[in-house]
C-alpha cells in the first residue's frame, strides 16, 4: 500500500475555507518556492448557514486543486461540538504523522468563532503528542513512527493578534483571492437567497484586504499574512530580518 509522501508544510483548519481566508497566500507563495503542503480540514462546516457540507467539500475540493496541494484531507468531526477528546487527538497525530512536516499552520488559539480557539488548542496538543514514541498510532493498517515538526504556527483569523512573524505575500494575494472565491455558497454574491452572515457582505473582501494590507504594512510590503509562533523563532544571521 503506497501512503501519500511527506509534505513540507501541513495547514489544518476547523472549517472548509479556514486556511484560504488566513494562510492561502503563505502556502501558493511556498509552492512556488518548490515546497510541497498538505491540507486538513476538521469538519465540514455542517452548521453554516448558507450551502451544505456536501457543497462546502466541493468547494474546498476546487480550492486545493487552484492552490496545487498534494492532498486535503476532510475528518469529519461534528461542527460546533468537536472536542478535545482522545479519538480526536488520535485522529490528528495520524494526519501528522502521515505528512511529516517540517511546518504545522493551524487555527488561532482565540478567535471570534469559538471552534477556532478550540482547534488552535487542539492542533497544539496533538502535535506534542504525535512526537512521543508511547503514543501508537496507525493509518490505512500500516503503523506510524513519531514525529513533531519543527514549528507549529497559528495563523491570524477574524480578532487582531500581534504577530511573531508576517509572511509577505503580496505577489500571491490575487491568486489568494481566487482560492477563496472557491468558497461561492459562503461569500458575497447579489443573487443569493440565503441568509446573511458576518462573512457574506461585500464589506467582509474590504476586511481581509484591510487586514492583509496591515500585516504588509508592519514589514513594508503591501500584503502580508501573520503568525503566531509556538516557540521562539531563530535566524542565522542578521541580514536574514526583513
Amino acid at each position: 500500500m503506497q501512503l501519500p509522501k511527506p509534505v513540507e508544510i501541513l495547514a489544518i483548519g476547523a472549517h472548509p475555507d479556514d486556511i484560504e481566508l488566513s494562510c492561502s497566500g503563505t502556502l501558493l507563495k511556498h509552492k512556488k518556492l518548490g515546497r510541497s503542503f498538505a491540507l486538513v480540514d476538521l469538519t465540514m462546516g455542517q452548521l453554516g448557514s448558507r450551502g451544505s457540507a456536501a457543497l462546502r467539500l466541493e468547494e474546498a475540493r476546487n480550492a486545493a486543486e487552484l492552490m496545487g496541494a498534494d492532498y486535503r484531507h476532510n475528518l469529519g468531526w461534528e461542527d460546533g461540538f468537536f472536542e478535545e477528546s482522545e479519538e480526536h487527538l488520535l485522529e490528528l497525530i495520524r494526519e501528522i504523522r502521515l505528512a511529516r512536516p517540517r511546518y504545522i499552520l493551524a487555527n488561532a488559539i482565540s478567535d471570534r468563532h469559538p471552534d477556532h480557539g478550540r482547534a488552535g488548542a487542539l492542533i497544539r496538543r496533538a502535535t506534542f503528542l504525535a512526537g512521543l514514541v508511547k503514543v501508537k498510532s496507525s493509518y490505512e493498517g500500516q503503523s506510524q513512527a513519531p514525529h513533531r515538526p519543527v514549528h507549529l504556527l497559528h495563523y491570524i483569523q477574524d480578532r487582531y493578534i500581534k504577530p511573531d512573524v508576517v509572511v509577505d505575500i503580496t505577489a500571491f494575494y490575487d491568486m489568494k483571492l481566487s482560492a477563496i472565491s472557491c468558497y461561492k455558497s459562503q461569500f458575497f454574491n447579489p443573487e443569493s437567497e440565503e441568509p446573511d452572515t458576518p462573512i457574506s457582505s461585500r464589506e467582509f473582501w474590504d476586511y481581509i484586504e484591510a487586514k492583509d494590507r496591515y500585516y504588509g504594512r508592519m514589514i513594508g510590503c503591501k500584503f502580508g499574512e501573520g503568525f503566531v509562533a509556538e516557540r521562539t523563532l531563530g535566524v542565522e544571521r542578521l541580514d536574514h530580518i526583513i
